[in-house]
């Protein structure tokens, strides 16, 4: 099956927007999603990604930023249409870092903060034969003592800023090398029944905004340096879910759905 196979519905727009403060947000406190909840820093929870899914299938949550593999995974939720934190070529913050050649791992210690990073890794590891066992990471300090170490969002940063012997494997690069597309990390997820129209109008605002003061957003951020932050947030990441986004998130579900780790379900979206 190509990843064609996958039709992409329409997206479809709901009616009887709420007010804004109606509206219950939750995201990750990473940089990379800064600028996707400018100006709604008071009214959205910040949490980790495996709290944000608990959230969302409680329906304490009305949206949340979730891993794309838990919008594959979950048939019940849609994700807003035009908004993603996504990469074409390196990404620069989703990081296998292995002191052993890949062919010689046998074990990955995984920060639990993204499936998608995780099941990324193992599509990629399983096309060259590679397949380790995969552990959760207790302790993010430990991570220099690991043999090989996935690491996503600001633990790669600083993980690659703090100087360490480990060779550093970026997953974006590598998808993008081997496909051509770009690769899709975190959507805004929506949960069943959820205004999407008035959420987008809402998170759509967000983005504008934060992509408008991109600088100003450069210039707060002190724990890396400032040319590096300027260029990561306007060229490593993406914040636009586009044709070519969606190629690259439908050959994943097709990659994944052949690994044969549980169901995986078309993706649908939503307002926009």
């Amino acid at each position: 099956m190509s990843f064609d196979a996958f039709e992409l519905p329409a997206p479809v727009a709901c009616t009887d927007a709420q007010p804004v403060g109606a509206f219950r947000i939750g995201s990750v406190d990473s940089f990379n999603a800064v600028p996707l909840t400018r100006g709604l820093e008071d009214r959205v929870t910040f949490t980790t990604p495996a709290r944000l899914a608990e959230l969302l299938r409680a329906g304490a949550l009305d949206a949340a930023l979730l891993s794309v593999t838990e919008l594959l995974a979950n048939p019940g939720y849609t994700a807003l249409d035009g908004i993603a934190i996504a990469s074409r070529g390196p990404v620069r913050s989703v990081l296998l870092a292995h002191r052993r050649p890949l062919r010689e791992l046998d074990t990955v210690h995984c920060d639990p903060a993204s499936l998608a990073s995780v099941n990324l890794l193992r599509v990629l590891l399983a096309e060259e034969g590679i397949h380790p066992r995969f552990q959760p990471l207790r302790d993010y300090a430990r991570a220099p003592e690991c043999d090989a170490v996935l690491l996503i969002g600001n633990r790669a940063l600083d993980f690659a800023f703090g100087g360490h012997p480990h060779l550093l494997w970026d997953l974006g690069a590598v998808w993008w090398n081997r496909t051509g597309l770009p690769f899709v990390y975190a959507l805004w997820t929506l949960r069943p029944g959820a205004d999407a129209t008035g959420l987008g109008a809402v998170l759509g605002a967000a983005r504008a905004r934060g992509l408008a003061e991109l600088e100003a957003i450069v210039a707060a951020e002190r724990r890396y340096p400032t040319d590096f932050c300027r260029e990561y947030l306007t060229r490593n990441i993406r914040f636009e879910l586009g044709a070519e986004e969606k190629r690259g998130l439908l050959e994943f579900a097709e990659r994944l759905r052949r690994l044969g780790n549980g169901p995986v379900h078309p993706p649908r979206f939503v307002g926009g």
